[in-house]
């Protein structure tokens, strides 16, 4: 199924994001079309808080939700493991590698003193990565991260969309935007794929609204995943507090999951 042609048709890209192989078989069993890694989810299998995967850690976890169904997978590689330009290159060669279709950079460093890489170095990122990426047949995504880092600046975020855009990005993202007029602004300013991340509460528009603003692939983000550890808790909670096991009602058989699964 060739990835890149999925964000050409008639209707957005919906694109979930497992968080193990079973949950990529589960998805892939729904019908959904292509899958996505979550950083944050990532960190979650491992009992840590996202930001604090490696490089090795995130694309082994890739590998396995690569293996687990035929669907192309984009993985969430934050910033790409690295500042400089040619660490960036090297994770998208190594993430190609895995048999990734595609994978994200990101203009966040990871530091709560300068959250944002200047635009000049941000651009020259991107570039690094995009370079990587048409070696490889790899659709690169790139994402400004201005209102998730507290630069909730609409004008700085079309700048840097369109900057990303010209330096070689296919598809384009400005996670935690706040209406469905900034997703408009967003789609109309550029000429490539623009993905939305569904999983901000408030923030989450219906896909037919998304689709109407212009947008071409929505993504979960951790959304699933918590959803699955929102059930969990709560399960946990009923056996523990009230003794009981109401939540069995609520839940698939062993057949019906296994259903899902390989033999």
């Amino acid at each position: 199924m060739n990835f890149r042609a999925l964000h050409q048709g008639p209707r957005a890209l919906l694109m979930p994001n497992p968080w193990d192989a079973g949950s990529a078989r589960i998805l892939a069993g729904l019908g959904y079309q292509a899958l996505a890694t979550s950083s944050g989810a990532c960190a979650g299998t491992l009992g840590r808080r996202d930001g604090r995967v490696t490089r090795d850690e995130a694309l082994a976890h890739a590998r396995a939700i690569v293996q687990a169904t035929p669907l192309p997978v984009s993985a969430d590689l934050e910033k790409c493991f690295g500042d400089d330009p040619a660490a960036v290159a090297q994770t998208i060669r190594l993430a190609a590698e895995t048999g990734l279709a595609g994978g994200s950079i990101e203009d966040a460093t990871g530091s709560k003193d300068k959250p944002l890489f200047d635009f000049n170095h941000a651009v020259e990122r991107v570039a690094a990565a995009a370079e990587a990426a048409r070696q490889t047949d790899f659709v690169l995504t790139a994402r400004t991260e201005n209102f998730l880092r507290g630069n909730p600046d609409l004008d700085d975020t079309i700048r840097r969309l369109q900057a990303f855009e010209k330096a070689g990005a296919e598809v384009l993202f400005a996670p935690g935007l706040p209406d469905l007029a900034a997703v408009r602004a967003v789609c109309a300013a550029v000429s490539r794929p623009v993905n939305f991340m569904a999983g901000i509460r408030g923030k989450s528009f219906a896909v037919a609204d998304l689709e109407a603003a212009g947008v071409r692939r929505i993504s979960f983000a951790t959304s699933l995943y918590r959803a699955a550890m929102s059930a969990l808790v709560d399960a946990g909670r009923e056996v523990k507090d009230a003794g009981s096991f109401g939540y069995l009602e609520h839940t698939m058989t062993t057949p019906e999951l296994n259903g899902y699964m390989e033999s």
